[in-house]
């Protein structure tokens, strides 16, 4: 269910799982789970303290994620390179959508547009044709679960979708979301919880100037 809304206070993933038969291209919504599975979030909220959280650590994680959202999973001794390749992919593309100042760094943990390309180059994607005769996007990661994921995010960038996905803009936030608004320039996970947090902070600094 693609643009499911996330409640950001919560350490829990979220519920909806797309339905993606393997070897097909999923939605956005798998593409917004599939980052979140690092959880950078360290606010405190109501009393509640975030603790930073990976859900990839181990082959069992990743085929466990991959088994729950309908993927293909990777066979005995091919667990640890596609373990790699799974973090490799989601640095990548959380990378991607780390915006750039313009100074090679990036910003929060950003690593600059160069950095980026160097990292999104492991993930190339090419013309195939399917059984049909029909031409598909077709990725090579050596794992056909991360397959389905790198042939999201090509179809999404071909049709205009990846932009509305976005990480959120506060530093000690970064979950992924999906960006609803009308213009596109949502900025916060949740305007109730970082939205209301960076309002806060503002007027605090207003206040103390």
């Amino acid at each position: 269910m693609p643009g499911a809304a996330v409640d950001a206070a919560s350490n829990v993933a979220p519920a909806v799982v797309p339905d993606v038969a393997p070897g097909l291209v999923g939605d956005l919504g798998l593409v917004e789970q599939f980052l979140n599975t690092l959880d950078e979030r360290t606010f405190q909220r109501h009393g509640q303290q975030h603790a930073a959280t990976d859900r990839l650590t181990s082959p069992q994680e990743l085929s466990a994620w991959l088994q729950a959202h309908g993927l293909p999973v990777p066979d005995g001794e091919a667990g640890a390179g596609a373990l790699s390749a799974a973090r490799s992919l989601r640095t990548a593309l959380r990378a991607a959508l780390t915006p750039d100042t313009g100074t090679g760094t990036g910003t929060g943990t950003g690593t600059g547009t160069a950095r980026t390309a160097e990292l999104l180059a492991a993930f190339p994607v090419h013309l195939a044709p399917d059984a049909a005769g029909r031409l598909r996007l077709s990725a090579g990661t050596g794992a056909a679960g991360l397959d389905v994921l790198v042939e999201t995010v090509a179809a999404q960038v071909a049709s205009g979708g990846w932009k509305r996905l976005k990480l959120c803009a506060s530093p000690d936030c970064r979950w992924a979301f999906h960006d609803t608004s009308r213009s596109g320039g949502g900025r916060w996970c949740s305007m109730e919880v970082c939205g209301n947090r960076h309002k806060t902070r503002s007027y605090r600094r207003r206040r103390g100037d």
